[in-house]
């Protein structure tokens, strides 16, 4: 059926068809279709990227807040701070442009006592967003909390100082001053009985005291003192296990000729090791006036082996040594404190937290050190005393006659006798006989023979090298000072220093300094949160 249109009211046929084909054109058409989702696509990735970027920025700022936070901490919890902790922490933050997260209910300083003190610190504030609001987003939270702590802990000091002739003088009265200020940095920034310090005074050999030579077993004898000669392999460890057997030190002096006193009077007094009480190691003290008055006894005289005292004060720290230290710490009027009768603990043991610590000092270099061939050392001598008149005499090679020293000057002076000195002469063992006569007078008035050895430079640099590296392989920490020494001696010490860092090299009152500096070292500063 064909439709009619009412001619009043409709269009042309031709409008119609016209509209009807630019219809057909437009369905076909795709020109802006993709108008609306572009537009839609570029709001989201605006929305995601002010998202990370106002991430990035708030990262940015928590990573510099929370480093000034740390850095804050650190400088409050300091010991040797004195400014209120709140104040030093707005302060930093203050510094670093970020004083408006500062609050001072979020710092806090707590367990403060000798020898710790820590502070605590957080933030927790509103970061400011900027792009993310587009997305219909708000601002974030920041969170930055940082927690420092500066303690000694257990600490177990060996301070081995050069007491050799060479230290006359102004050397040892600022070593006085220095080690003396030491001390007391150390007492007054420790717990009591948390630290135990010894003092290894070392010249041609190491002196320690008869109930400390009384824990090892030795061979030989010396009537005044007590020293040991150690063997080489006995520097390659730190240990000086009491189960194993060592030779003493005999009472004799090498150097002086003409010197000779009666049997029983006043023994030689320039022997190898030394008779004198104040320069015996002090063994593991915490008591800051006894410590302080044991420096300032110290007395100087003899060679330098450091070497040896490197070895005792290594062994002071050693676990081999604990029966030792725990027999002395025991009974009345014990040498050392009950409180160390288990130490020295375990190297790294974490359960006993530990630090141990050598401060190695010379202003000098290994030189000779002298002991007594081992062919002399015990079996009697061919030498007589005569009480009644004070000589000495020994049987010709020659012939069948005793000869008698009248004088300290040689035979000359002498007389000969076809026995032994009648009945009142007594034949001497070589202990006895070097007591009392230098081995040089022995040699060239009595007996043409020679007694004595020694380790010279090279092979106690060697074996300096070797307790040195036994220690820093043990975990223990060396300090080495330089005060006024030759090359030789600073190339010595700073092989043995942990670091090129631990080492110094010091003149005159700089050496107060070096024990400052290791004063502070040695406190241990460290971030616990």
């Amino acid at each position: 059926m064909t439709p009619r249109f009412n001619t009043a009211t409709a269009l042309p046929r031709y409008v119609l068809q016209q509209g009807v084909n630019r219809l057909r054109v437009f369905r076909r058409s795709d020109d802006g279709a993709m108008t609306y989702p572009t537009i839609a696509f570029m709001l989201m990735m605006l929305g995601i990227g002010g998202i990370g970027v106002d991430f990035m920025r708030m990262e940015r700022d928590r990573t510099h807040l929370q480093a000034t936070l740390d850095r804050a901490v650190l400088a409050a919890a300091d010991l040797d701070q004195t400014l209120d902790g709140k104040l030093v922490v707005q302060d930093y933050l203050n510094k670093a442009g970020l004083g408006e997260y500062y609050s001072a209910e979020n710092v806090v300083v707590d367990d403060e006592t000798i020898g710790r003190k820590s502070v605590s610190a957080s933030v927790e504030a509103t970061f400011e967003a900027h792009l993310l609001k587009f997305s219909n987003g708000s601002d974030m939270p920041i969170y930055a909390a940082s927690k420092a702590e500066e303690s000694i802990d257990n600490l177990e000091i060996s301070l081995v100082l050069d007491v050799s002739g060479s230290m006359r003088g102004s050397r040892l009265s600022n070593l006085k001053v220095a080690a003396k200020d030491f001390i007391e940095t150390m007492v007054a920034n420790t717990e009591d009985g948390k630290m135990s310090v010894s003092i290894v005074p070392y010249a041609t050999q190491v002196s320690v005291s008869d109930s400390l030579m009384a824990q090892f077993n030795t061979t030989g004898v010396n009537a005044f003192a007590n020293c040991i000669n150690f063997d080489g392999s006995d520097f390659n460890t730190t240990a000086m296990p009491l189960s194993a057997t060592y030779e003493r030190t005999m009472h004799f002096d090498p150097w002086y000729r003409y010197r000779k006193t009666p049997l029983g009077s006043s023994h030689i007094n320039n022997e190898v090791c030394d008779t004198l009480s104040s320069r015996e190691a002090l063994v593991m003290e915490k008591d800051e006036t006894t410590l302080k008055n044991f420096i300032q006894n110290l007395s100087a005289w003899g060679n330098t082996s450091i070497d040896i005292g490197m070895k005792w004060g290594t062994a002071l720290l050693d676990p081999s040594t604990q029966p030792a230290i725990a027999a002395l710490s025991s009974g009345a009027g014990a040498d050392v404190p009950s409180v160390f009768s288990n130490r020295p603990f375990a190297h790294n043991d974490p359960d006993a937290d530990t630090l141990k610590i050598v401060v190695l000092m010379t202003d000098g270099q290994n030189t000779s050190q002298y002991f007594i061939k081992p062919s002399y050392r015990d079996p009697q001598s061919d030498v007589w005393y005569d009480p009644n008149n004070a000589q000495y005499s020994v049987k010709s090679t020659t012939n069948s006659y005793y000869y008698w020293v009248k004088t300290q000057y040689g035979h000359s002076s002498g007389w000969r006798s076809s026995v032994a000195g009648g009945q009142n002469a007594f034949n001497l063992s070589y202990p006895e006989l070097f007591s009392y006569t230098s081995v040089r007078w022995v040699r060239d008035y009595l007996v043409n023979r020679s007694f004595v050895s020694s380790n010279g430079n090279s092979e106690k640099n060697s074996r300096t090298k070797a307790i040195c590296d036994a220690a820093k392989a043990q975990g223990i920490v060396v300090y080495t000072i330089g005060f006024e020494a030759p090359y030789d001696g600073r190339a010595v010490l700073r092989d043995c220093a942990s670091t090129d860092a631990h080492f110094y090299d010091v003149d005159g009152l700089e050496i107060k300094e070096a024990f400052k500096s290791i004063a502070t070292s040695i406190r241990q500063l460290r971030l616990t949160q």
